[in-house]
C-alpha cells in the first residue's frame, strides 16, 4: 500500500467516520520508515488544518456531490500543491495514480481534469468574502460558528490573530519524575545531543524540538520521565499543593496531573484520583505505577454527582473538566467535531462537576477549575456563575504561584492562555478558595 493511500484512508476515517486523528495516524504509520511516516502525518494534518479553505476552492470546480474517496483524493492533491511544495504536475499525476490504486480508475479522467483546473486557479484568493466571519472562517479553516463566538469574546482582530497564530511547534514536552530530577534530565538531553528549550510556564518542562520514540525509551519505561503539556503542569503548580496535603483530582485520567501533584508534594500526603470510565482508570493506574506514585488512591467515580463521606475533606480540589478541547490548536480534527449544541451539553457537565466537587473543599482550601479550551461559555462564564451561586467561595490566585510574565493577565482569580500571545495551547484556570461562610 502506497504512503498516499495510507494518508487517504486515514483522512477518510477522520473526516467521514469521526476517527481521532492521532490514533488513526498511528495505525496508518505502522511499518513505515520515519521519513514515510512523517509524510503521512504531514499530509493528513496539513489537509485538516486547511480543510475549509480547500473545500471552498474545490467547490468552485466541482458541480454536485462526489463520492467520499474522490473528495478525499482531491483534498490531498490540492493540499500537496498549495501547502507541501509538491510540484503541480506531480500532485496531478499522483492523484490519478491513487484513484487507480483504490479501484476508482474510471474516475481518473474527472480527477485529472479537476486537478488541472485547480493548477490554473491556485493563486486565486477564495477567502475574499464580504462577511468578516466568513472570510476568517475560510482563510483559517475554522467553523463560522466558532469564529463568531470567539469574536464576541475577543474581537475580530484578536480572533484572527489567534486562529492565524503559528507558534513554535515543539515535538514534545517532557519532565522528570522523582527520584530522577530536572538537572539529571537536562544532562541526559545534552549527552544525547537532543535540542530542547526550558519551559517558560513551569521550570520542570523541557520542550523538545525533535521527537523521539518516548514509549520505548528506557527513561520512560523505568518511570524517570513522562510527557506532559506545560499548561497542564502550570495548573498543578497553581493549585498550590504542599507535602502532607489531602488532594482530590476529580477528572484524573490519564494520570499525568496526579503524578505531577505527587512530585510537587514530595510524595507526602494523599491524592484521591477519580475517573468516570473504567478503561481510563486502568490507564491511569498503569501511568501512576510506572511513575512510582505512592500516595494516590484511584477510584472509578462520576465526579458530576455528589458522593457522601467527602464533605470538607480536602485541602485542594482540582477539576480539570471535560471540555470541547478548542484550545488544542495543534489538533485540527477537534474543531470540526464540535458544534454549539455539544458546547451546551458540556457546560451542563462542567457545572455539575464544579458544584459537586466544591462540597469537598475544606474551609480555607482551594478549588481549581481548568479546561483546555478558549470558549468563554466553558471558562469565565462557568467560573463566574459558580462564584455568584456560592458565597462561601471567592477568587484567590496568589502572584507567587504564577510566572511573572503572566501576572498582569490574572483577573479575578482567572487566567486564560492564548496561542498567539503565549505560544501554547489555549488553556484556562480559575482558582478559588473556600472562605468558611455559608453558601
Amino acid at each position: 500500500m502506497s504512503v498516499r493511500r495510507r494518508a487517504l484512508e486515514a483522512l477518510i476515517d477522520i473526516t467521514e467516520e469521526g476517527a481521532y486523528a492521532n490514533l488513526r495516524l498511528k495505525r496508518a504509520q505502522q511499518g513505515l520508515s520515519p521519513k514515510d511516516a512523517a509524510w503521512v502525518a504531514a499530509a493528513v494534518y496539513v489537509t485538516l488544518d486547511n480543510l475549509i479553505y480547500i473545500d471552498q476552492m474545490l467547490a468552485k470546480h466541482i458541480k454536485g456531490n462526489v463520492k467520499k474517496h474522490v473528495r478525499a483524493i482531491l483534498r490531498l492533491g490540492l493540499c500537496q500543491m498549495l501547502y507541501m511544495n509538491v510540484p503541480d504536475r506531480t500532485a496531478c499525476d499522483e492523484s490519478v495514480k491513487l484513484a487507480k490504486e483504490i479501484g476508482k480508475g474510471a474516475l481518473s479522467g474527472f480527477i485529472n481534469g479537476v486537478m488541472r483546473n485547480l493548477v490554473r486557479a491556485r493563486n486565486e484568493n477564495i477567502a475574499l468574502l464580504e462577511d468578516p466571519a466568513d472570510r476568517v472562517s475560510v482563510q483559517y479553516s475554522y467553523p463560522k460558528w466558532l469564529v463568531k463566538e470567539l469574536a464576541d469574546k475577543y474581537g475580530l482582530d484578536q480572533t484572527e490573530a489567534m486562529l492565524g497564530a503559528k507558534p513554535v511547534r515543539y515535538s514534545m514536552t517532557i519532565r522528570a519524575q522523582a527520584p530522577f530530577t530536572s538537572l539529571m534530565l537536562e544532562k541526559e538531553l545534552i549527552e544525547r545531543r537532543m535540542e530542547y528549550v526550558r519551559g517558560e510556564l513551569d521550570p520542570n518542562a523541557f520542550k523538545l524540538k525533535k521527537g523521539f520514540d518516548i514509549a520505548r525509551d528506557p527513561l520512560f519505561l523505568n518511570g524517570s520521565i513522562t510527557a506532559q503539556s506545560e499548561s497542564a503542569m502550570l495548573a498543578c503548580r497553581v493549585l498550590g499543593a504542599k507535602p502532607g496535603f489531602m488532594i482530590l483530582d476529580a477528572c484524573a485520567a490519564p494520570g499525568g496531573k496526579t503524578a505531577y501533584l505527587a512530585e510537587l508534594m514530595g510524595n507526602e500526603g494523599k491524592i484521591c484520583s477519580w475517573e468516570l470510565h473504567p478503561h481510563r482508570k486502568a490507564l491511569m493506574d498503569r501511568t501512576l505505577s510506572r511513575l512510582r506514585v505512592k500516595i494516590a488512591q484511584t477510584q472509578t467515580r462520576d465526579a458530576s454527582i455528589a458522593h457522601k463521606g467527602f464533605d470538607k475533606m480536602f485541602d485542594a480540589v482540582l477539576v480539570d473538566a471535560p471540555c470541547s478541547g478548542l484550545g488544542l490548536f495543534g489538533k485540527p480534527d477537534v474543531r470540526y467535531a464540535k458544534t454549539p449544541e455539544i458546547i451546551d451539553e458540556l457546560t451542563k457537565i462542567q457545572r455539575s462537576i464544579l458544584n459537586a466537587c466544591s462540597e469537598y473543599v475544606k474551609p480555607g482550601g482551594t478549588l481549581l477549575y481548568a479546561t483546555c479550551t478558549v470558549s468563554h461559555r466553558e471558562n469565565e462564564m462557568i467560573a463566574e456563575e459558580f462564584l455568584k451561586a456560592h458565597n462561601d467561595f471567592e477568587p484567590y490566585l496568589p502572584e507567587t504561584l504564577v510566572p511573572e510574565a503572566l501576572r498582569p493577565r490574572c483577573v479575578n482569580g482567572m487566567l486564560q492562555l492564548l496561542p498567539h500571545i503565549d505560544g501554547t495551547e489555549g488553556f484556562f484556570i480559575a482558582r478559588m478558595t473556600r472562605n468558611g461562610r455559608d453558601s
